[in-house]
């Protein structure tokens, strides 16, 4: 396959390909949260090649005697293709892995929480937002040490390079604002306000004019003026906004949102005023996006399908499913990352099984949420989330044929709730499949109160 460098950027390398489709050197790479592993799919045949293994699924991760990665959540990768970086937020690490050969071939433990991690134009440093802190980590990708430290308003979320190599991106997870650093000397030199304290991302549009960043808390994405830094604009995308992405189609540039509270990709143009010119179903909580190098596919993370959808951008329609690990967040299309060979060497067989989600639907009011069920193994975990119900309050969830609630959660002041059950449900997880003659329903009810689907606060949507 013949490449022709357009411009490089760190993770948002520019290339125009001869080939009008993903080839078999090109790899997509999800960072799989809950089993711990990285997940690797050809994109030449949207197939699922294996797995890198970081760590053990949940709850191994609970021994005291454990000595793998936890929560494999960030991805980056570096100019040349030839390292990808992966960001473990629950054992503050960044594992390197040569792309060749699926190897670790370095690691490094840095500061508490850390997100997401990117190379620098050059490739010569890595640059980790330290998210439980208030620093960004810099980190020979040579040595594997850390160099330096640059401080940053607490809680930094991610940071991209401008491929001028001057200037660095950062978003904030808990205070709203941006903030832009100068490479060169270290330093912050400007901070933007924004409209939300809550962003997981951003990117910027091919032509590097503008950075996008998204808001995951308000369901919001800002657009910002890379030469003045100033705020171009604020639209609103929906409910759970997580990731954002761009391709350059017949119609034009056009950005894609995974919409995880909608379970949907939206699709709006680049304008002045930014047009929805499509809304994509997708599988069930769409986190991580990222377009192929010729921007014909998107491809998807299902945080709650442990899969990865793969959208045609030239019709805007899903046209495969691929399976992934669990709880896939980050993703990544790296074009070129196996030059020779099958670079199926040092991967694992999927270790996980599909989940089962159930939605759920107000009996009266406007609360939502969604359940979702998952194996690990000789247990399972139910996963609950709980939006727009009264703040600071207690809910207890039933399942069918459980005479105890299987979880009870507190709400926070916005009147959000998010809790794991994990235990021996199997015969309550099992009942929850669509595939059962008579699945079971899931009841949400206010306070301790015993199950009474005319009394509840959510049922089953379906």
């Amino acid at each position: 396959m013949k490449l022709h460098l357009l411009s490089l950027a760190t993770g948002v390398l520019a290339i125009n390909l001869a080939s009008a489709a993903p080839g078999t050197a090109d790899r997509v790479y999800t960072a799989d949260q809950n089993s711990n592993t990285v997940s690797v799919i050809n994109p030449a045949t949207n197939t699922l090649l294996g797995q890198i293994k970081l760590g053990n699924q949940r709850p191994d991760v609970l021994s005291p005697l454990y000595k793998g990665e936890i929560n494999v959540h960030g991805l980056g990768f570096s100019p040349d293709r030839k390292t990808l970086i992966a960001i473990s937020n629950g054992s503050n690490s960044v594992t390197f892995i040569d792309t060749a050969t699926n190897q670790v071939k370095g690691k490094r433990y840095i500061g508490r929480s850390p997100h997401e991690g990117f190379f620098t134009v050059d490739g010569r440093e890595v640059w980790v937002v330290v998210r439980g802190e208030n620093y960004i980590s810099i980190i020979d990708p040579g040595t594997y040490k850390e160099t330096g430290r640059i401080e940053t308003t607490p809680g930094p979320g991610m940071v991209l390079f401008h491929p001028d190599g001057k200037q660095a991106f950062l978003v904030s997870s808990f205070n709203p604002v941006m903030e832009v650093v100068d490479v060169a000397s270290r330093k912050i030199v400007k901070q933007i306000k924004v409209v939300s304290p809550f962003s997981p991302f951003l990117q910027f549009t091919p032509d590097f004019k503008e950075v996008w960043m998204t808001h995951k808390d308000v369901g919001k994405v800002t657009r910002i003026d890379t030469s003045t830094h100033e705020v171009m604009g604020v639209f609103d995308t929906g409910m759970i906004t997580n990731h954002v992405g761009f391709a350059k189609t017949a119609a034009g540039t056009l950005a894609y949102v995974t919409v995880g509270g909608e379970n949907t990709v939206k699709v709006f143009t680049t304008d002045a005023a930014p047009k929805l010119v499509a809304t994509i179903p997708v599988g069930a909580l769409p986190h991580g996006i990222w377009a192929s190098d010729d921007g014909s596919r998107m491809y998807v993370g299902l945080e709650n399908g442990d899969a990865v959808d793969v959208i045609d951008t030239a019709s805007n329609k899903v046209v495969q499913r691929v399976p992934a690990g669990q709880a896939p967040q980050a993703l990544v299309y790296v074009g070129n990352a196996v030059p020779q060979g099958d670079g199926t060497t040092n991967l694992a067989s999927r270790g996980n099984v599909d989940p089962i989600n159930i939605s759920l639907k107000p009996v009266s009011g406007d609360a939502k949420g969604f359940v979702v069920a998952r194996n690990l193994g000789v247990i399972d975990a139910l996963e609950v989330s709980l939006f727009k119900l009264k703040p600071d309050t207690v809910y207890s969830l039933y399942v069918t044929g459980q005479k105890q609630p299987v979880a009870s959660l507190k709400t926070n002041s916005a009147g959000m709730a998010n809790g794991t059950a994990i235990g021996p449900l199997r015969e309550a997880a099992n009942g929850l499949s669509p595939k059962e003659a008579t699945p079971s329903k899931v009841t949400v009810m206010e306070g301790n109160a015993a199950a009474d689907a005319a009394k509840a606060v959510l049922i089953n949507a379906n």
